[in-house]
């Protein structure tokens, strides 16, 4: 962890990825150490950039997007990779976005209410954004499971 983080650092924030909104005090309490040194060391890793945010995690599926996919964007020529990024991030249903090497210069994730709407998402926004050449697209049909990178490198080694 580059040094910045220490033992006390990856408990606080084991407790935080269990649950975010978790009060300092019950972290403090479970730690054993003091209310204020819990409030200074999250201070400083969202300083640091370790802690980018807090927030919710929805279920897709509950909200009504019954498909997600991912899909390969293959351009037209490189120099229309910035172009086609800042018109990606515009559709609310593309949720994570990376330029990628290989065939395709972006791999994208699209939530969709069905395939119809995916179909829609694809061919009447993605497909004209300028410098878009194509596209491949994989249904997901489940998600085994989705984490964090490991906070400890020994777990890596074990």
């Amino acid at each position: 962890m580059n040094n910045q983080i220490d033992y006390i650092d990856q408990q606080i924030l084991e407790e935080l990825r269990k649950d975010a909104r978790k009060a300092y005090s019950k972290i403090a309490e479970k730690l054993k150490v003091s209310n204020s040194l819990i409030h200074q060391r999250i201070k400083k890793m969202t300083e640091l950039g370790i802690i980018k945010r807090a927030s919710f995690l929805l279920d897709e599926y509950k909200l009504g997007y019954k498909t997600k996919s991912f899909t390969g964007v293959r351009l037209k020529e490189a120099r229309y990779a910035e172009d086609v990024l800042e018109k990606l991030e515009e559709i609310a249903e593309i949720t994570e976005c990376n330029s990628v090497s290989g065939d395709y210069a972006i791999f994208i994730v699209i939530y969709s209410k069905d395939n119809e709407h995916l179909r829609q998402i694809l061919y009447k926004k993605v497909h004209l954004i300028e410098g878009v050449a194509g596209t491949d697209t994989f249904i997901c049909f489940d998600t085994r499971f989705s984490r964090e990178v490991p906070l400890s490198f020994n777990k890596l080694n074990e």
